[in-house]
């Protein structure tokens, strides 16, 4: 489970909460239900329509990476790469085949397998490349829909509440009961632009950065099996690779190194 997000959740919504009960309001007056079902499902709605249905059906998922996503362990990924270097410096390339039921990432497994059955490394390449490409393309689909949501939430927000004013100045009937009518109205604004600031958006720049780091491992571990393949020293390939990390990771490599 990623505790930050939850924890971004709560923290979002309790300081929202919080302050608006410090200001002497009610808890109870947030609760609207027909502004919420009004920005909601028009939210939605909007969203469906941008997409087709094979790029909403993955939502749920969506959802349960940006809430359980673990990071990825690239200084791991690096030194597994580095091992079957060694490997098949010593002992030639398709002594891999003995290792590839060990590698648990399906791509890193399917650049292996193309260097052990021979394939030309442009074309090697090539192949990683535009799996990486496929890849992008779809996890920039995945966060855009958050993204969507959260730019059509907000206009939802004040069409409720236009709606909201409509029926309350359409039924002036008690000029003491305009003021909480009124306020009752703008909860739509205030749920519009709260849910696209406080969820769809946070979540959209959550997936997104996401795919960012997936797309950087697999540029390191292309980067890798093009480097294996060339038959470079296991230490070249290590240097190589580290330069995909950020400092305070290459540090911690380096320390590592010097304790074995």
């Amino acid at each position: 489970m990623d505790f930050a997000t939850i924890l971004g959740f709560v923290v979002g919504l309790g300081s929202l909460l919080a302050g608006f009960i410090w200001e002497g309001g009610e808890a109870s007056a947030l609760l609207v239900p027909s502004a919420a079902l009004i920005v909601l499902g028009g939210t939605i709605g909007a969203t469906a329509i941008s997409y087709t249905p094979q790029d909403l059906k993955v939502v749920p998922q969506l959802l349960i990476k940006a809430l359980r996503h673990t990071p990825y362990d690239t200084a791991k990924v690096i030194e597994d790469i580095v091992g079957m270097a060694e490997e098949a410096r010593r002992e030639g390339l398709l002594y891999l085949e003995n290792h590839l039921t060990e590698i648990e990432d399906q791509y890193l497994r399917k650049g292996i397998q193309l260097v052990i059955d021979g394939t030309d490394p442009e074309l090697v390449k090539n192949i990683l490349e535009v799996e990486i490409y496929s890849v992008e393309e779809r996890h920039h689909i995945g966060s855009s829909i958050f993204e969507a949501a959260g730019g059509y939430a907000p206009t939802m927000g004040i069409i409720g509440t236009v709606m909201g004013l409509v029926h309350v100045l359409g039924n002036i009937t008690s000029p003491e009961a305009l003021g909480p009518s009124i306020a009752v109205a703008f909860m739509a604004t205030l749920y519009g632009i709260g849910s696209a600031n406080v969820f769809w958006l946070p979540l959209g720049a959550k997936l997104s950065n996401i795919s960012q780091k997936e797309i950087l491992l697999k540029q390191l571990m292309m980067e890798g099996i093009i480097s294996l393949q060339a038959g470079y020293n296991p230490i070249l390939i290590r240097e190589r690779l580290v330069a995909y990390l950020n400092p305070a990771n290459r540090g911690n490599m380096e320390i590592e190194e010097g304790e074995e």
